[in-house]
């Protein structure tokens, strides 16, 4: 039986959050993609593969939220976990009721993004085998 990893897309228009989180991500036994955009993401043969998207709330171009809007025009229903440096309960509670899966503020710990994919992944393997 041939195992695949499930693949994680981080989409982020930092250089250092695209070199060092995708390795974190890796580290907890996922396959990862890296995009400096919302329309690079978009453009690419990962869109309809990636299982989870790490997505920044504020990028130039294409806003996560703006991307967010995207995808669901597209009918694409993959689980997004937005990380944002803007520290607005607000705006992480609006994100939530738009559909995200989660919000964390940067900087945010391993431990916590570990737990918030486990939550993820564990939820879409309950509802897949329902």
């Amino acid at each position: 039986m041939d195992f695949k990893e499930p693949l994680v897309s981080v989409v982020d228009d930092d250089d250092s959050v695209r070199e060092a989180l995708p390795d974190l991500v890796r580290l907890f036994g996922f396959d990862v993609r890296a995009f400096s955009s919302g329309t690079e993401f978009l453009d690419s043969e990962w869109l309809r593969k990636t299982e989870c998207l790490i997505l920044d709330v504020a990028m130039p171009g294409m806003s996560g939220p703006e991307l967010q809007e995207e995808l669901g025009r597209r009918g694409i229903t993959t689980p997004i976990v937005f990380i944002t440096a803007h520290k607005d309960e607000q705006e992480r509670l609006s994100l939530i009721r738009s559909g995200a899966a989660a919000c964390l503020f940067k900087p945010f710990s391993a431990i916590a993004l570990s737990q918030t994919l486990d939550q993820i992944f564990s939820r879409r393997s309950s509802l897949e085998s329902s």
